[in-house]
């Protein structure tokens, strides 16, 4: 399809050409913390955002910054583009993290808490219950909490105990009857609640109250104002809330593992005990008791977060999917379209035409069905799919069980290392085995990322294979909040690709030369050159060019230099870019012709669309890779050409355009890394993305 790999792009020698990658991520997780001040939000929405950033940043230090960590420890320095030493980049890491960890504390605690209280929900301080709520909140303790906590105790005979990772605890300080002070831990069981729900508790062991005011209280405070019961003749001297952050960053010896399932478990297991790289404590605490837990932990106090409480606050998920309408989003019921009728035949849909799905404004509930009509149609002989993170309950799971029932031959692709879903991969990986379902785990040093399925079906002129390809994972939960793009089509062509590329997972075909489908890591980033220089062409000859790249990251240095390189010949690039941009736009003679927009929104956008306006005869492609390293060159991905022109037309007109359009979310990168909020035009209405996509969907 493309011609030999051309030669590489040239590397800028000056690294402030580049953004730190870790930096860029940060500024991408502070757009998701400034959401939590948006008060354009209702109440409870804002508070979500809190718990997303605050979900996001734990998994940043268990990876990114673990893996900073490794580097310094084995003394191993792999300099990124920009240049910066990994203890550079750990520095300026905890200089951007901690003023955001304050200001999240502060508008939860002066911001939204206060105002939630006006409308009825109350997050109480212990302190602040009467003696009616402390009565019952102590009889709770007594008859639940309380025989679920161990206290572990620390001296010569009881060393310090395991902390496990993101664990909350309690560091209690207590002296004897002899004045001789003592030390112990008290982990805070993640069985009950975060958040204890007083009226809840009333109803058990107190007496009535105002049903309309629903009140709370944090369940570390009330374990620790009834630790005289957990200590009987002791006295307490202090009780300080404390969070470990431990490394999750542990690679899989795929080369060496004779069961490579077996040896993600033993790697599962064993990130329960990798060194810790954050310690959060309460700014309550006594400083011998944060020196106490750097010396056990064997950390510095550069790994020491000191923090007003509430710690681990990825639990206001709690509090935000409290069901209070009032204070989230109107609820949105995704259409579906004309093309493909409830309860229609999908096959029958597909042969009359590609149909393409914008998730989640148009319903997933069409991919479920061709799956599920796979596994009942007679006609139906194969079905081979590929599974990243399935989620916990898995209608698409549920059919590939029924197909195998039905006597249908089922091959699935497992990814066992898509990182912090690998337990319930196995889980499902297990239940397809024993059903008879074939399944494989991957190719050695690769994850497979690609979103492809496979039906095949015997018809009256012979077999017609089908293929869904998506830029999202066969997951219904995060369909419902990730924007994505599916596509299904009968196109001969791409339905050989998607049985080569199944036979290279599967089997041991190399060197497979596709058709249509650009696949990684053998030639989808050659091809991309091919994309990017073939716009470089055109501008130089004076015809039109001009690229629209949306992603979630964009990393890859080469990459990077070829878009400079696109710049500087006159190219005009738009670049939608959810979270790490490493490029800089708007610098003179390298980048004046590029822009960098992203949007942050009710819901995540993670789907993937490339643009090349190739002198008027454009090409569009979707796919599961970002320009990074990783999905280019250690994954096995895809991306699918959009050739219908409707199709394309709604691409480029209707998302592109739109997205490019918005002032109500998007903000743009300028060249010092920050962003700057895109603003409507004077005595303009703003225009939502996501809105007009919801509104738009109904429409159509």
């Amino acid at each position: 399809m493309f011609p030999a790999a051309p030669p590489q792009p040239p590397e800028p020698p000056d690294p402030t050409l580049y953004i730190n990658r870790e930096l860029s991520w940060l500024e991408f997780n502070r757009r998701c913390l400034l959401e939590a001040f948006n008060p354009e939000l209702p109440l409870l929405e804002r508070v979500r955002f809190l718990s997303i950033f605050s979900n996001n940043l734990d998994e940043f230090y268990m990876v990114r910054v673990s893996g900073l960590k490794d580097q310094v420890a084995h003394g191993i320095y792999d300099p990124p583009p920009d240049g910066l030493t990994p203890q550079a980049q750990l520095a300026a890491i905890r200089e951007k993290v901690l003023p955001m960890l304050h200001q999240k504390r502060e508008h939860l605690l002066d911001e939204l808490l206060p105002r939630l209280a006006e409308v009825g929900v109350q997050v109480l301080d212990y302190t602040a219950l009467d003696e009616a709520d402390r009565q019952a909140m102590r009889r709770y303790f007594e008859v639940e909490i309380f025989p679920v906590l161990t206290p572990l105790a620390v001296d010569p005979g009881r060393p310090f105990p395991h902390i496990s990772n993101l664990s909350l605890n309690l560091a209690v300080m207590l002296s004897d009857a002899y004045g001789v002070e003592r030390f112990a831990r008290v982990k805070v069981p993640n069985t009950f609640p975060r958040l204890i729900a007083l009226n809840e508790v009333h109803k058990l062991y107190g007496s009535a109250h105002d049903p309309l005011v629903h009140r709370f209280v944090w369940l570390e405070q009330v374990i620790a104002a009834n630790l005289d019961l957990l200590f009987h003749g002791m006295r307490v001297l202090a009780a300080s809330a404390f969070r470990v952050t431990r490394n999750n960053d542990i690679e899989i010896a795929e080369e060496e593992a004779s069961d490579l399932l077996e040896s993600v478990e033993e790697v599962v297991r064993a990130r329960r005990f990798g060194p810790v790289v954050r310690l959060d404590a309460a700014d309550t605490m006594p400083e011998s008791i944060r020196n106490l837990l750097l010396y056990n932990m064997e950390i510095t106090p550069d790994d020491l977060y000191v923090l007003r409480e509430p710690l681990g606050m990825r639990d206001l998920a709690e509090l935000a999917n409290l069901d209070l309408p009032a204070l989230k989003h109107t609820p949105y019921t995704p259409s579906r379209p004309a093309s493909l009728p409830a309860g229609g035949d999908i096959f029958a849909a597909i042969r009359r035409g590609d149909i393409l799905l914008h998730h989640p404004y148009e319903s997933f509930s069409p991919i479920v069905e061709f799956f599920q009509q796979a596994a009942e149609d007679p006609n139906v002989l194969a079905i081979k799919c590929t599974l990243y993170r399935i989620g916990s309950k898995s209608p698409i799971v549920e059919a590939l069980l029924n197909a195998i029932e039905n006597g249908k031959q089922v091959a699935a692709l497992v990814e066992l290392k898509a990182r912090f879903d690998e337990e319930n991969n196995i889980g499902w990986a297990r239940a397809l085995e024993s059903a008879g379902v074939h399944v494989v785990y991957g190719l050695v040093g690769l994850k497979t990322h690609a979103k492809v399925s496979l039906v095949i079906r015997k018809e009256q002129d012979g077999m017609r294979r089908y293929v869904h390809l998506s830029t999202g994972n066969y997951n219904a939960t995060t369909a419902r909040i990730y924007t994505d793009l599916g596509l299904l089509t009968c196109d001969p062509h791409i339905g050989a690709d998607a049985t080569l590329l199944f036979n290279r997972l599967t089997g041991f075909t190399n060197n497979a030369m596709y058709q249509k489908l650009l696949v990684a890591p053998e030639h989808l980033r050659p091809a991309i050159y091919a994309l990017i220089r073939r716009e470089i062409d055109h501008a130089r000859a004076g015809r039109e060019a001009r690229m629209i790249l949306k992603m979630n990251a964009l990393v890859d240095q080469r990459m990077v230099s070829l878009l400079y390189e696109a710049s500087q010949a006159g190219v005009q690039v738009d670049l939608i870019v959810r979270g790490i941009c490493c490029l800089r736009p708007g610098v003179a003679g390298v980048s004046e012709n590029i822009r960098v927009r992203c949007l942050i929104g009710r819901y995540l956008e993670h789907a993937r669309i490339y643009y090349f306006a190739n002198g008027g005869a454009a090409e569009i492609y979707c796919g599961s890779a970002d320009l990074m390293p990783r999905n280019l060159d250690r994954r096995v991905e895809t991306w699918f050409p959009v050739h219908a022109p409707e199709l394309q037309q709604r691409l480029l007109d209707e998302i592109l355009g739109i997205e490019l359009a918005d002032t109500a979310k998007a903000r743009y990168l300028l060249p010092d890394g920050s962003y700057e909020r895109v603003l409507p035009a004077e005595g303009e209405p703003p225009l939502d993305a996501q809105r007009w996509f919801m509104e738009h969907a109904r429409d159509r």
